[in-house]
């Protein structure tokens, strides 16, 4: 019997070891190489985290500019709590204009 933890369970085993966008509950975006899944958590490696309140663009603007530019890392790691998120997406699926 698979834990609470496993990828399986969650659906995202598609997703791992690939990078991915996601969007938080909050003015946060996260962009990175999704690691592992976790029941409380998604860990990232290689990891963009930007805050569009910092910013001028949105964040769909944002997440389109780095599928056409590349994830701009500004974190080697980080856990994303599952509660925060909204969405998941894979880089490569985001439609640039």
């Amino acid at each position: 019997m698979a834990d609470d933890s496993s990828p399986e369970r969650t659906g995202l085993e598609d997703y791992l070891g690939k990078q991915v966008v996601i969007d938080t509950d909050s003015s946060f975006i996260l962009l990175g190489t999704l690691a592992r899944v976790d029941r409380d958590y998604l860990t990232l490696d290689d990891v963009d985290v930007h805050d569009t309140d910092d910013a001028s663009s949105t964040k769909d603007r944002y997440v389109m500019e780095s599928r056409k530019l590349g994830v701009r890392t500004n974190r080697g790691g980080a856990k994303v709590r599952i509660a925060r998120i909204v969405s998941i997406s894979l880089l490569d699926d985001i439609e640039t204009w």
